[in-house]
């Protein structure tokens, strides 16, 4: 990959609106009982993210594993939000004939206030 990816800012995913529908649905797809929004909710928004920068950097979908995610919220997504993701690879670094792709995606609310960030890891195969 490219090292000019470096500190990018990619385009803005959302707005995503918080509605309860979604939040049920997620909820009970992810056995979540407590109280609220899950707190992993946002992944559907993070994932959304992570496809149009993998479109934007021609990296396919099918050689990339989702090696780890981390999450850092600095107040609680509730139902009403309207959420934006913005990404930036944060690292970048070949291991093994792999590249390891760190990832880091603000969410943001409608007001622009940061909700959380998401932390990632991204393993890049290249081709078969």
């Amino acid at each position: 990959m490219d090292h000019s990816v470096l500190e990018r800012d990619f385009a803005p995913v959302g707005p995503w609106s918080v509605d309860p529908e979604r939040v049920a649905a997620f909820a009970a797809a992810t056995r979540y009982s407590g109280d609220g929004v899950p707190p992993t909710f946002p992944i559907i928004l993070l994932n959304d993210a992570m496809l149009a920068f993998l479109a934007d950097v021609g990296a396919n979908l099918e050689h990339i594993v989702h090696g780890e995610q981390r999450f850092t919220w600095h107040r609680p997504v509730v139902v009403g939000d309207e959420l934006t993701a913005t990404m930036k690879v944060a690292s970048l670094r070949a291991l093994g004939g792999a590249e390891l792709i760190g990832t880091l995606t603000q969410i943001t609310d409608a007001s622009g206030e940061l909700v959380g960030e998401a932390k990632a890891t991204l393993v890049h195969g290249g081709a078969a």
